[in-house]
């Protein structure tokens, strides 16, 4: 079994070689002919109903307003319901028809399926479900009091999606819509200080949430599989794969060189409404 092993390694590495040099760039220039013809002809989203998850501020705040300008009705969801009323006003004036509150939390079951059942009710239909309401936790696995105390991160960016788009899909389906789900580069360069669940690059500079909310909405009505934004994280990608030794080394770098986020510190600078070490999204 052993030998079988040594020589499926040579083989498959011997058909990576080829396959790379022969299928890649007929696929790269299959890729670009598909960008070009979807950027032509565009999902209209006129007359669509949109769900997003964690609209009350961040990313999902500006998606909110992204697909209004695009004429699409809203049903915003997140905890905070006074933020909530907030974006919906914003986005009937940037041009949505129709904007839905709905106070939930998508970390718990019952909620998930309440507000698609709401939405149904309201609208009759939902094209578009995105997935966008998450948390992350700050700082080093050492510093962590009490890792079971932290599950609701599992509850909320994996669980809460799970829900959502377990109790949208019958309705999505019906309207052949789509389901977009915002997570995290990550999940490809593990981060330090990011330890129990890596949900954030927290070490890069940020990309305004106006442009990213852009991309996503001009990559969801161009029909994209998937959208990685900034595009220079690409880079980053075939870096992990191709040098895992440089990356590793610059994991150690960035341990040693960036300031440490004591939970005393994290506490005086962030209002009474977070935990401690953790930082609320929606």
């Amino acid at each position: 079994m052993d030998l079988l092993h040594k020589l499926l390694n040579i083989l498959f590495s011997i058909v990576s070689i080829i396959l790379f040099m022969l299928v890649l760039p007929i696929l790269l220039l299959f890729r670009l002919w598909r960008f070009c013809v979807r950027s032509v002809f565009r999902e209209k989203l006129a007359g669509k109903v949109v769900l997003i998850t964690g609209a009350s501020s961040g990313i999902g705040e500006h998606l909110a307003y992204e697909y209004a300008k695009h004429g699409a009705s809203l049903v915003l969801i997140a905890r905070r319901e006074e933020l909530l009323a907030t974006v919906a006003r914003k986005a009937m004036e940037l041009g949505s028809p129709d904007a839905v509150v709905i106070k939930a939390d998508v970390s718990k079951l019952l909620d998930c399926k309440r507000f698609v059942d709401e939405a149904i009710k309201h609208f009759g239909k939902v094209d578009c479900l995105i997935n966008n309401a998450g948390t992350g936790i700050v700082g080093l696995f050492e510093e962590q009091i009490c890792i079971t105390d932290h599950a609701s991160i599992m509850d909320i960016n994996f669980w809460g999606s799970v829900n959502a788009t377990h109790f949208a899909l019958p309705y999505l389906k019906k309207s052949k819509g789509r389901i977009v789900v915002i997570g995290s580069c990550g999940g490809w360069f593990a981060t330090p200080r990011v330890s129990v669940y890596n949900a954030n690059l927290k070490w890069l500079p940020k990309e305004s949430v106006e442009g990213c909310a852009k991309a996503i909405v001009n990559s969801a009505i161009r029909g994209d599989e998937y959208l990685t934004e900034p595009g220079w994280m690409h880079a980053v990608f075939l870096w992990a794969i191709l040098l895992p030794d440089l990356m590793y080394l610059l994991r150690r770098f960035i341990v040693v060189t960036s300031p440490k986020t004591s939970l005393q510190k994290w506490k005086s600078q962030n209002t009474a409404s977070f935990q401690p070490l953790e930082v609320k999204h929606d």
